[in-house]
């Protein structure tokens, strides 16, 4: 190997780069390669533009861009089957080759990109062989074979951001990924009976969140290069709506560029940029039924390591409590959501075992969190947290869990001061608050029914409500039924022709007229849902909720107009009856009683409350 290394600043002009690009041949076996690939540290990409261009122009006559290819997979092959670990010019090999695939990509179609790498000097005899298969076979064997160590975390790294390159042809493309020559490669090429244990091997990288070694982006703009494409490429899963939550530094390149970097990219790179591949894998080449994709089913399929052997089958074993630790650690960004997600959804392992932890608030308050904060996050997001307790509230072992698991100081709830709360509690109080910012922001009605349906499916299981949440809860069926009152009027005017000085109506418009009836339809739904989650606990749970009990009396006024409305009189018959026993045990003490007093005869009278008497 050459001892001479590159220094920054020659970078641009380098004669060595300027000989690359030109259009003579390099073969595979020159010494040049040597001296090409000594530099010590990563130069930044937009130096070498320039020479990406000229190569762009070139390679297909001199084919050195395919000469390099062979460099690395020789060089590649020489780490693998030896136990040496100076992975230096190997990594810088693939530095290049990152870089100037980043570019073709962009500036090329894919098909013209498959000619860049096959192309040869024609006096040269074929290979006979597919290189980009074999490259994209090097560089999954680098990830899965080769051991995570300081020394080799560079070329890791390198490895799984060059196949982000590669699979971000789809960014740049009008075809599904289906059709794309490079995804098809992965999911149906001789290598991807080995997809399980690539996705092991990712999962690993972004569970045990190795630290970079120290000084690896120090004095190197060019880790940018890194951060910038996994922006680039989350943008690409989130439709350009991606938001982190994440603190965030920002620093300057050589070239005066700023870039923001999340703290836990900067930390562990390899961790993001492995999630980000897993997510890219899975979640593309999903809908064509002749293209099967195996890196989605190994991860749909992955099981428990540490736990006891059964006959299910699993695609790969997983350490789920390390994986477990960490999506609890970094719950906040949308990508672990997305992963989170996926499991939640699809693996019924990763499934079970998080139902059966005993610790899951500190997967839930992340969430809670993040739905809290919604304003901050973007949709996508927002649905995701949603989705994922949407799918947990459908487990009676969840619901009961969560209103057993008590918190204290919930510091980031700032509406009120509130010392201690039980999950369940909390989880309530945030999903009804999402519910009142999606009245006002978002507007959107499948995201109500999304937040109904999981307190719809926990109300069975509400116990020993807070005040505040009990208040809250009826504070929700209050505003709507305002608004209901409101829009019920402005029709009822519409249909007279008569508008209220406060209402500005055109009455000759039939498209507004059938928006608002639209409308008071769509509100009739979710206040129904709304009357049933209070009706499902105060059925199953009335007497372990004596403050739900106190607030329905404080507020019995709210239901009154809808007691003779069809849509709701079956309910609210329930809560009257409700309503009507505990107001005859008040009157029955013949004196006044202060709040104390009142939720004492609440429960007593609770003892005696027989079951049957609710529809």
């Amino acid at each position: 190997m050459g001892t001479a290394t590159s220094r920054h600043s020659d970078i641009a002009s380098n004669e060595y780069l300027e000989k690359f690009s030109k259009k003579e041949h390099i073969s595979s076996s020159d010494p040049f390669w040597n001296k090409f690939l000594s530099f010590s540290f990563t130069p930044p990409a937009s130096r070498i533009e320039g020479t990406c261009r000229q190569l762009l122009t070139n390679n297909l006559q001199s084919g050195n861009f395919g000469s390099l290819l062979l460099v690395f997979l020789s060089r590649a092959s020489e780490l693998l089957s030896s136990a040496q670990t100076d992975s230096w010019q190997t990594y810088n090999a693939l530095f290049i080759i990152r870089c100037i695939t980043k570019f073709f990509i962009e500036n090329v179609k894919e098909e013209d990109l498959m000619r860049h790498f096959e192309a040869r000097p024609s006096s040269l005899p074929d290979e006979n062989v597919n290189r980009l298969e074999v490259f994209l076979e090097s560089l999954i064997e680098i990830i899965v074979d080769i051991p995570l160590k300081d020394l080799t975390y560079p070329l890791h790294l390198e490895a799984v951001n060059c196949l982000l390159v590669l699979l971000s042809v789809q960014m740049f493309s009008h075809r599904t990924a289906s059709k794309s020559c490079i995804y098809r490669s992965l999911m149906q090429g001789r290598y991807s009976i080995h997809a399980p244990l690539l996705i092991k091997t990712l999962l690993q990288h972004f569970s045990h969140q190795d630290k970079a070694p120290v000084g690896l982006f120090k004095n190197s703009p060019g880790g940018s290069v890194v951060i910038g494409l996994a922006s680039e490429l989350w943008n690409l899963l989130t439709f350009g709506m991606a938001r982190s939550n994440s603190s965030s530094v920002t620093t300057v390149t050589a070239d005066g560029m700023k870039v923001v970097k999340s703290t836990e990219m900067l930390d562990c790179p390899l961790a993001n940029q492995s999630l980000l591949l897993v997510l890219v894998l899975t979640n593309h080449c999903t809908c064509d039924k002749n293209l099967h994709n195996p890196y989605r089913q190994a991860l749909f399929f992955c099981s428990n390591s540490q736990a006891t052997p059964t006959r299910a089958a699993a695609t790969f074993k997983l350490d789920l409590g390390q994986l477990y630790t960490t999506l609890c650690h970094v719950a906040s960004s949308d990508q672990t959501t997305l992963l989170l997600y996926l499991l939640v959804h699809r693996n019924r392992h990763v499934k079970t075992y998080i139902m059966a932890r005993s610790d899951i608030e500190l997967l839930v308050v992340p969430i809670l969190k993040t739905l809290y904060h919604a304003p901050d996050s973007n949709s996508h997001h927002i649905y995701m947290s949603l989705i994922i307790l949407l799918i947990l509230s459908e487990d009676d072992l969840f619901n009961k869990t969560v209103h057993e698991t008590m918190l204290k100081g919930v510091t980031w709830y700032t509406e009120r001061s509130i010392s201690e709360i039980s999950l369940g509690g909390l989880l309530v109080l945030v999903v009804i608050r999402t519910i009142q910012y999606n009245m006002l922001k978002m507007r959107d009605k499948y995201l109500h029914t999304n937040c109904l349906a999981a307190l719809a499916n926990m109300s069975g299981q509400f116990r020993a409500l807070h005040p505040y949440v009990s208040q809250r809860l009826v504070s929700l069926f209050e505003t709507l039924a305002k608004k209901h009152s409101r829009l019920a009027e402005q029709i009822r005017q519409q249909e007279s022709g008569v508008s209220a000085p406060s209402t500005i109506v055109n009455v000759d418009d039939p498209e507004q007229a059938s928006d608002l009836v639209q409308d008071l339809g769509v509100l009739e739904e979710v206040l129904r849902m709304v009357l049933e989650i209070i009706n499902s606990c105060l059925s199953h749970q009335l007497i372990h909720n004596p403050n739900l009990v106190y607030t329905l009396l404080y507020k019995k006024h709210v239901f009154e107009p809808f007691r003779s409305h069809p849509a709701f009189q079956d309910i609210v018959q329930n809560i009257d009856t409700v309503i009507v026993y505990f107001s005859n045990k008040l009157d029955q003490v013949h004196k006044d009683l202060g709040v104390n007093e009142v939720l004492m005869t609440i429960q007593h009278g609770a003892l005696q409350w027989p079951k049957e008497r609710l529809k």
